[in-house]
């Protein structure tokens, strides 16, 4: 792993550098703090919980702040994320268009956003010596075309500001004690602060919420959010590896549908068109057990009328050419093959010998190309969560908890979630940033008054 200066000016490896906050942190554990100094403790070693760590230092230099990670890993989803890139942001620069990207939470975001937005995030990797570029969709890279670009400018942040990482440390109770807060760990070590901000991501099962519960809090129950579609026994399979650029994808019996990429996979569709219609569908395709069936367009610009029309405009013109070596609509070879033999149309027949029985059958399957589901798959490293805290407990403008005074919470430990292509992300840096911001000024505001 790419290695990270010290402030002496060594470079050490992150491992290092881990093994040497925790030794530093396990020794300060509950110690008073001089000079009325306050203690921010972050739960949750992912992109929020980073960005808030790294925010709240630098903007309160007198505030000791400490990351808890349960696992150990940290900023796991950063590294993985757009194949390895890191899809940092999204290039839109609108709020109303950017809310609209957010299955859940778009009104709570949408006040966010007026105090850290798209253009924030740009500039703050910027100040900070990374360049982001947009691709044609609209999703943001760091120029580098990697992740550890990411990695390497938090860690950096961390190492600048101080804060201090502790890793295999799950918590399993908050309570208050006096006038601070005292944190149970599994290993029943015990860590107190006078401000907690809860970044612990999304969880799957209710029951992984119970120590918010305990804080007074109401959970939205969690279900899986962005989900590729399984089709077991298919021969859509068969196609594996064949990427469209645009269909349109519905959902039987609802009104959900999206546009976009589609992948075939081995176990049925993934691609930006299915990952986005998962979130939307997010409860209604739980409810339904993920037995449901999609309908897909692969020509997205036609109807079954207006490709007849097309159709009978192709037939005329290249009526002596076989069908299966002309393909009027640039579909992938492979696929187009795929549809005519799903229609029931012989590869070697000519245009113009095309009945209108088959016809209908290939307008059909180009248009409305019905495909059964029956289950989901999820990957664990980038696996996103519709659920959380209920986001009417909580201040859009500090991200401060409105039923327990010092706490906080930022990223997708809330009832928030975004479609595929960098929202998600934009979710975690607009709220770590507003919490980081609030607990710098309440921790400063709290030692003058103390004073």
């Amino acid at each position: 792993m790419k290695g990270i200066p010290l402030l002496d000016g060594k470079i050490i490896s992150s491992l290092t550098l881990f093994s040497y906050m925790e030794k530093k942190v396990e020794s300060s554990n509950n110690s008073p703090l001089g000079d009325g100094g306050k203690r921010l403790i972050v739960i949750g070693g992912g992109a929020a919980g980073f960005f808030c760590a790294v925010n709240a230092a630098r903007m309160n230099p007198g505030l000791q702040v400490i990351i808890v990670e349960k696992t150990s890993k940290l900023l796991s989803k950063v590294k993985v994320s757009g194949g390895g890139r890191c899809n940092v942001t999204h290039a839109c620069y609108n709020i109303a268009d950017m809310i609209k990207k957010y299955p859940r939470g778009g009104n709570f975001l949408k006040k966010a956003f007026h105090h850290f937005f798209t253009t924030d995030t740009i500039s703050w990797f910027k100040e900070r010596g990374v360049d982001l570029k947009a691709e044609p969709d609209g999703r943001m890279f760091p120029v580098s075309n990697t992740s550890q670009t990411i990695i390497d400018c938090l860690m950096i942040e961390v190492n600048n500001y101080g804060v201090e990482i502790l890793m295999n440390k799950e918590v399993k109770e908050i309570n208050k004690s006096t006038d601070r807060w005292k944190i149970l760990f599994a290993n029943y070590a015990t860590m107190e602060a006078d401000f907690i901000c809860i970044a612990s991501g999304g969880h799957s099962k209710s029951s992984q919420f119970e120590w918010l519960k305990k804080l007074g809090h109401t959970i939205e129950s969690p279900v899986p959010s962005l989900f590729t579609f399984n089709m077991p026994a298919n021969t859509i399979t068969s196609l594996m590896g064949v990427t469209v650029e645009n269909v349109a994808v519905k959902i039987g019996g609802t009104k959900l549908s999206e546009t976009g990429p589609l992948l075939i996979t081995h176990w049925g569709m993934s691609g930006p068109a299915i990952l986005k219609l998962s979130a939307w569908g997010a409860r209604q395709l739980a409810t339904d057990n993920y037995k449901f069936t999609a309908i897909v367009n692969w020509l997205p610009l036609y109807n079954e009328q207006s490709l007849k029309d097309k159709l009978q405009q192709v037939r005329f013109e290249i009526a002596a050419q076989k069908i299966s070596n002309r393909n009027p609509f640039a579909l992938p070879q492979r696929l187009w093959e795929y549809l005519l033999l799903q229609s029931g149309v012989n590869l070697d027949m000519r245009w113009a010998d095309l009945p209108s029985k088959e016809q209908n059958k290939l307008i059909k399957n180009l248009c409305a190309q019905e495909f059964a589901v029956n289950g989901k798959t999820t990957f664990k490293e980038e696996f996103v969560t519709a659920g959380g805290v209920v986001l009417s407990e909580i201040d859009h403008s500090t991200m401060e908890s409105n039923i327990t005074p010092d706490i906080f919470f930022c990223g997708e430990v809330m009832d928030t979630d975004g479609v595929t292509g960098g929202f998600n992300f934009q979710n975690a840096w607009t709220t770590g940033f507003i919490a980081a911001k609030a607990i710098a000024a309440k921790a400063a505001n709290t030692n003058i008054a103390g004073n």
